[in-house]
Formats: structure tokens, C-alpha cells, sequence
């Protein structure tokens, strides 16, 4: 292959597998607001902060991006977060206070697999400020 040819058919390859990247993160994104939804998580939280919830009320939970912002390079931040998804939070130890409407996050285990819950907490603490 000759010089251009090559530089061409590189750019192409580069070209093809950023888009399908991308391809894959919106599809990670459709398929993790799919469980959200299946699993109830969405009538309490949003993924962006600034949302309001019923009587112009901050929403129940936090926004996602929040959390993501909140937890940011907390090491012990997924196994934690997965458990009190699957457990649920002390309302004695809220620290979203003035920030979301609910006390407390009730346990989830009944409408979400662990290894599911994982995968969401996961996605949720990429989730980068707009």
C-alpha cells in the first residue's frame, strides 16, 4: 500500500471505531435508562440536577450527576452505593438534605438484581456534569 492509500484507509479505521464507540455508549446509556425505568429508580431521581419534582418540590432522590459529582474518586463509592440501592439509607444520616425531598432511599431489592444494580451504580457514577 502506498503512503496516501494507507494515511487514508487509517483515517478510516480511526474514523469507524471512535463512531462505533459512540455507537456502543448510547446504547450502554439507552439499555441503563431501560433498567432505571424497569426498576422504578426514575420516579424519584433524574439524571440531571435542577429538575423538580411534584409542587415545584426538589425530586425525591438526587440527580445522578449529583451523585456522579458527589462520589467522584471515592474508591468505596460503588459497593456503597450498590448496597443502599439494594438496602436502602438511614433517614437519620441524609446528606442530600435541602437538596432532594426524600429522607431516605427505601430497599430496592425486590425490583433489581444485584449484579444489575451494579451495572447502574457503575454507569451512574461516570455520568460527567453538564
Amino acid at each position: 500500500m502506498n503512503h496516501p492509500v494507507r494515511t487514508t484507509f487509517l483515517t478510516l479505521a480511526v474514523l469507524c471505531t471512535a463512531a462505533s464507540a459512540q455507537a456502543a455508549g448510547k446504547s450502554n446509556d439507552e439499555a441503563m435508562l431501560s433498567l432505571a425505568k424497569g426498576a422504578g429508580c426514575m420516579t424519584c431521581h433524574h439524571i440531571d440536577p435542577g429538575a423538580k419534582g411534584p409542587e415545584g418540590l426538589p425530586p425525591i432522590g438526587p440527580a445522578w450527576r449529583d451523585v456522579a459529582a458527589k462520589y467522584k474518586g471515592d474508591k468505596t463509592a460503588p459497593t456503597k452505593l450498590t448496597q443502599i440501592v439494594l438496602k436502602g439509607s438511614n433517614p437519620y444520616e441524609s446528606h442530600w438534605k435541602g437538596k432532594a425531598s426524600g429522607l431516605a432511599m427505601p430497599p430496592n431489592a425486590v425490583a433489581i438484581q444485584e449484579a444489575d444494580a451494579k451495572k447502574l451504580v457503575d454507569w451512574i457514577l461516570k455520568l460527567q456534569p453538564k
